[in-house]
């Protein structure tokens, strides 16, 4: 019987929040150990996460949901289309679409609290997470049945294709799971062919150290050198394997218009971003997830970027590059200078 008290109730409670709120999918599945557990473990073995150590220092709570909440029966699953379209502008540096407007971690925190609060009046206790907590989150929004997993490993959705934010909910209260879906690629392996850097070593397998956006945001020193022409001219993650996906013939602008471009960043050549010092940096960019490398990491990729696609009018900006205090932009900018120099040298040979 359908109460006010009621799961059923409740669940449509929180379906319609999540709606009001901005979210484009809602769906529930149950708080129980996640399908790649043992998967994770052995990629974690291979050395396959690189640099990024807070994976393996939380592999234990992300294997199991009880390690992040005791008590836990749901996760509650929820997705946000950021799709903007398509931003085709030469020589202003490719940056992944999830970063081209404000920081997502922030804004969907704030209409997660508000399902929270909705649900600790029912009784429930829950921990909320953006990107950031220790969940496998591909393997639980898969159990809801918000997508299927991917070759490149990214979810895939049939209306959004892979252009989403996922966002989860533990909560001690009990749901009625969702059924999951079917895997939908087939034989298809466009992902994998589209990889720059042979990152996507096999379906469903992705080695972080040799993936462009792990190159470029998570890695904190330099790009191997025999790397850096792969990364072409992006400058803040990749979208390579995304783009080539057949599913995402379907995707549709988002509702949510703070996932934009500002305009002061979209008309940046990459020789402009040189100029910027730490003051310009973070005001330029205080509400964008692209902060997260600092000044020292964007720099380094624009002056690998320059290194691929430049011609010799960026060099003067190379060059005062090449003597900037921060020594991870001057090696890159140093690295983009012979770059260049090869190629004019090439042109008039």
């Amino acid at each position: 019987m359908r109460t006010l008290e009621s799961p059923t109730f409740l669940r449509e409670q929180v379906v319609a929040l999540a709606r009001e709120l901005g979210f484009d999918i809602c769906r529930f599945a149950n708080a129980a150990p996640p399908e790649h557990a043992d998967a994770f473990r052995d990629w974690l073995e291979d050395g396959a996460d690189g640099e990024m150590t807070y994976l393996a220092r939380n592999a234990k709570k992300r294997c199991d949901p009880q390690q992040v909440l005791p008590g836990a029966k749901s996760v509650i699953v929820l997705a946000l289309n950021y799709f903007q379209g398509d931003r085709v502008d030469e020589n202003h540096g490719r940056i992944a679409r999830y970063a081209w407007g404000e920081d997502y971690h922030q804004l969907i925190e704030t209409k997660l609290n508000a399902i929270d609060r909705c649900l600790r009046k029912a009784g429930g206790v829950q921990k909320c997470y953006v990107d950031t907590g220790p969940l496998l989150e591909r393997d639980h929004a898969a159990s809801a049945g918000i997508g299927w997993h991917g070759k490149s490993t990214m979810l895939l959705n049939r209306e959004l294709g892979t252009w989403f934010f996922l966002a989860e909910i533990l909560t001690t209260l009990e749901f009625a799971p969702d059924r999951s879906q079917p895997d939908r690629c087939g034989s298809c392996t466009q992902c994998i062919h589209a990889c720059p850097t042979g990152a996507i070593t096999a379906p469903h397998h992705v080695d972080a150290r040799r993936c462009i956006s792990y190159l470029t945001i998570e890695l904190k020193g330099s790009i191997p050198p025999e790397l850096r022409p792969l990364i072409g001219d992006r400058i803040y993650g990749c979208d390579a394997c995304l783009d080539a996906c057949p599913w995402n013939r379907f995707a549709r602008v988002s509702r949510e218009t703070a996932f934009k471009m500002p305009s002061d960043i979209a008309g940046l050549r990459l020789r402009d971003y040189l100029t910027l010092d730490e003051e310009k940096f973070r005001e330029l960019f205080h509400q964008s997830p692209i902060k997260r490398t600092k000044r020292r990491g964007l720099l380094r990729n624009v002056c690998v970027a320059l290194g691929n696609v430049g011609g010799v009018d960026d060099l003067p900006a190379l060059e005062k590059a090449a003597t900037d205090r921060e020594p991870l932009i001057a090696e890159h900018a140093c690295w983009a200078i012979e770059q260049i120099r090869q190629r004019l040298f090439k042109s008039v040979s």
